[in-house]
C-alpha cells in the first residue's frame, strides 16, 4: 500500500512497524452537531484504508476519538488560551445550551447519529471510540510530564500552555515556521501577556465561575482540556508512541495536528507518528459546506429522498481521497442508480458457476494499492462488467473480491426487487414456452413471453436458458 504522506510531501510505501499489525488513529467527530458529508469523506478515507490493509492480510487496530469538550465555537482560537473567548464558546455547551440539554446529553445524543451514519455508509466500526470527557486523567498525566520536561508551563492566569519554541521541527506538516508565525495570523493568537510567545497555545484552561458544566479539578486549579491535547493523550494510551498512519481532514493539518505532533513527540521524546494523511476538502453543489450558508448535506438529507445511503460512498470514490470534489444531487442520484444495476447483475450473476478473475483482480488492486485510486479501481469494475469475453460466473466472483475494499454491499437485493412466486400456472407457461423455442415456434414464444408480463414476469434468454426476473 502506497499513500501520500503529507509530511514527507510524497507518496510513500506503508509498512507496519509491529509485524503483521498496522495501527492507526483517526480524528473523530465534535458531537455537538449531526456530521456533514464532508465530514464523512475523511472517515471513508479511513475506512479505506482499513479495508485494504485487512485485504492485505494485516490486523488493524483503529482509534477514532470522540471529541465532547474543549473544541472551541470559534476557530480562529484554536491557536491560544481563550482569544478573548468566553468559556461557553465550546462547540457542546453552545449546543447545549441552543436545545436547553445538559453537555454531556447532547454529546452522546450527536454520538449516536455518529454511529448511525457509519454504518449507512458501510464504514467499519474502529477498534475503540475514547472519549475526550472520559480521558481527563490522560491529559492531566501527560500534561504535567510536558511541564516536566520544560515543554510547558503554566501561565500568570493559571491555564497551562505548550511553549513552541521548546519543539525546534515545529511545523514539518503544514510547512509553517514559527518565527513566521506573526500575531494575529490565521489560527495563531494576538500577544497575550499570559504567554511567552504569541504561538503558544493552551494545554489545559483555567475556567471562569460563569462555567457550570464540563470542568475539572486540576494540579493548576478547575478547568478544561485544550482540544489539541486530547488527541495526544488518548492516541499515546491506547497506540503506544509507535503509530503507523494518522488520518484527518486537510483542515486538520494546521495547527491541529501541528500541536499534537509537538505535544506526542515532546513528551515521547520520539516520531510518534510514522504517516499523516488528509483527506482533501468536499465542495456541495459548488460550494463549500456551511451551516450559515445552508449548503450542509447530511447523509440523513440523502435517506429521506429515498436514496441508498451507499449511493454517497460510490460517490466519493469517484474521486481521489486527495482531490478537492464537487458533490451534487445529481452524482448522487447517478451512483443510485449504478448500484442497482450493478446489484442486479449480480443476483443474476450468483447463479452461474465461476472463479475470480486474476488479471482483472491484479489491475484493481494496483490502483487501490497506488494512493487509493478509487476511481480507477471503479473504472476497471465497470469495464469487467461489459466485457463480454468474461464469463458471468466470473465477473461475479470477481467484482465480489473488489466490494472486499469498495464496501459498496454489491450483493444487497436491488431497490423495488420483488420476489416471484412461481404459481402453477407461471411454471405451466415457462415450461411450454421452452418446448415452442426447441421447436423454433417464435411466435407462440413470444406470445407466451407477453402472457407472463401480464402476470409480471420478464424473461431474458441466454446461453444457460431462460431467465425469469421480476417486472
Amino acid at each position: 500500500m502506497k499513500l501520500y504522506d503529507t509530511k514527507r510531501r510524497k507518496i510513500v510505501e506503508i509498512i507496519a512497524q509491529t509485524p503483521g499489525v498496522l495501527k492507526i488513529y483517526a480524528c473523530g467527530p465534535t458531537v455537538y452537531r449531526d456530521a456533514h458529508v464532508g465530514n464523512m469523506r475523511t472517515f471513508l478515507l479511513t475506512d479505506l484504508i482499513k479495508r485494504l490493509a485487512q485485504y492485505q492480510g494485516l490486523k488493524v487496530e483503529l482509534i477514532q476519538n470522540i471529541t465532547d469538550v474543549g473544541h472551541m465555537a470559534d476557530d480562529a482560537g484554536l491557536g491560544g488560551v481563550d482569544e478573548g473567548q468566553a468559556d461557553t464558546e465550546d462547540r457542546i455547551l453552545v449546543q447545549a445550551g441552543k436545545e436547553s440539554i445538559d453537555a454531556l446529553t447532547i454529546a452522546r445524543k450527536y454520538e449516536e447519529s455518529f454511529h448511525k451514519d457509519l454504518a449507512l455508509l458501510n464504514i467499519q466500526p474502529a477498534t475503540q471510540y475514547p472519549r475526550a470527557s472520559e480521558s481527563i486523567e490522560l491529559m492531566i498525566e501527560l500534561i504535567a510530564k510536558l511541564i516536566a520536561k520544560n515543554h510547558a508551563y503554566v501561565s500568570q492566569d493559571g491555564s497551562v500552555l505548550f511553549d513552541a519554541k521548546s519543539f525546534p521541527t515545529y511545523g514539518q506538516i503544514s510547512g509553517n515556521k514559527l518565527d513566521e508565525l506573526k500575531p494575529g495570523y490565521r489560527f495563531v493568537g494576538k500577544e497575550d501577556s499570559n504567554k511567552k510567545f504569541h504561538a503558544d497555545w493552551a494545554l489545559w484552561k483555567k475556567s471562569s465561575e460563569s462555567r457550570t458544566q464540563l470542568t475539572w479539578q486540576t494540579p493548576w486549579g478547575v478547568g478544561y482540556p485544550g482540544w489539541h491535547i486530547e488527541c495526544s493523550a488518548m492516541s499515546l494510551k491506547f497506540l503506544g508512541n509507535k503509530i503507523d498512519i494518522h488520518t484527518g481532514g486537510i483542515d486538520l493539518r494546521f495547527p491541529h495536528h501541528e500541536d499534537e505532533r509537538a505535544q506526542s513527540n515532546a513528551a515521547s521524546e520520539t516520531e510518534v507518528v510514522n504517516h499523516w494523511i488528509h483527506g482533501e476538502h468536499l465542495l456541495f453543489e459548488g460550494r463549500k459546506m456551511s451551516k450559515s450558508s445552508g449548503n450542509v448535506l447530511l447523509v440523513s438529507d440523502v435517506v429521506q429522498k429515498n436514496l441508498d445511503p451507499l449511493a454517497i460512498r460510490l460517490s466519493l470514490m469517484e474521486h481521489r481521497y486527495r482531490s478537492q470534489m464537487d458533490l451534487t444531487w445529481n452524482s448522487i442520484n447517478a451512483s443510485h442508480k449504478t448500484l442497482n444495476r450493478l446489484r442486479e447483475k449480480m443476483q443474476i450473476w450468483s447463479n452461474k458457476e465461476g472463479k475470480i478473475d486474476e488479471n482483472y483482480l491484479k489491475q484493481f488492486e494496483s490502483a487501490l494499492d497506488e494512493d487509493l485510486d478509487t476511481n480507477k479501481g471503479l473504472q476497471i469494475l465497470r469495464t469487467l462488467e461489459k466485457d463480454e469475453s468474461v464469463s458471468e460466473g466470473n465477473k461475479y466472483q470477481t467484482i465480489l473480491k473488489f466490494d472486499e475494499i469498495l464496501g459498496l454491499n454489491l450483493t444487497a437485493t436491488p431497490e423495488n426487487k420483488k420476489e416471484i412466486t412461481l404459481t402453477k400456472e407461471i411454471e405451466t407457461l415457462l415450461a411450454q414456452r421452452v418446448i415452442a423455442r426447441n421447436e423454433k415456434n417464435w411466435q407462440k414464444s413470444d406470445e407466451i413471453r407477453d402472457q407472463l408480463a401480464q402476470l409480471g414476469v420478464g424473461v431474458k434468454d441466454s446461453n444457460n436458458g431462460q431467465e425469469v426476473t421480476p417486472l
